[in-house]
């Protein structure tokens, strides 16, 4: 059994900001694949897919961006899911629009999303597809860039990008293999 996390904030305020591209790209997938987020349990929605004979959860916590992990662990511990067998999609100021890069593991790098699941996970060791969202312009705070949409002149970078991670997770549910779709979507661009 697998485990997708989209991670961004609930609430139409937050639908089109950057800190959300987690969940935009989670809604993509189901939007292409005729699933919705039906199911609530431990303050997550989520959908459920069978794929190749093999249950996969689709998930976007609703507890706010900066405590991501309080509702990732009790749904792991529920369905019995692996660290190895989690993806968390979220994004990166780090990264230009339009790109992504797939990692194993790694450090938090000030994304409190990912900081409050390597505390409930008690490891940083898990697959990550990330989202390039750009750097604030001069006048902007960082919360201010990654709680405001995306400027019109990136939509089309966005877009490629979202496409990019919904073929990447669909890579690594066909091939059960993080590394190799890692190794092959990190070469792309």
């Amino acid at each position: 059994m697998k485990m997708i996390i989209g991670l961004g904030n609930p609430g139409p305020k937050y639908s089109d900001t950057k800190h959300n591209i987690g969940f935009i790209t989670l809604d993509d997938w189901a939007h292409q694949n005729k699933l919705s987020f039906d199911k609530s349990k431990f303050d997550a929605l989520y959908a459920e897919e069978r794929i190749n004979g093999e249950k996969v959860l689709f998930v976007k916590p609703m507890t706010y961006m900066n405590d991501s992990g309080r509702a990732v662990r009790p749904l792991m511990d529920y369905f019995g899911i692996e660290i190895e067998d989690i993806v968390v999609v979220y994004d990166d100021m780090d990264m230009p629009p339009g790109r992504i890069r797939l990692r194993q593991k790694g450090s938090a790098g000030g994304h409190n999303g990912i900081k409050s699941l390597i505390q409930h996970l008690g490891t940083q060791d898990f697959n990550r597809i990330r989202i390039g969202v750009g750097r604030p312009a001069p006048n902007m705070t960082v919360v201010q860039h990654v709680l405001s949409p995306f400027p019109k002149e990136v939509h089309e970078d966005i877009l490629f990008s979202v496409k990019e991670s919904v073929d990447a997770i669909a890579d690594y549910i066909k091939g059960d293999d993080f590394l190799k779709t890692m190794n092959k979507f990190n070469r792309k661009k």
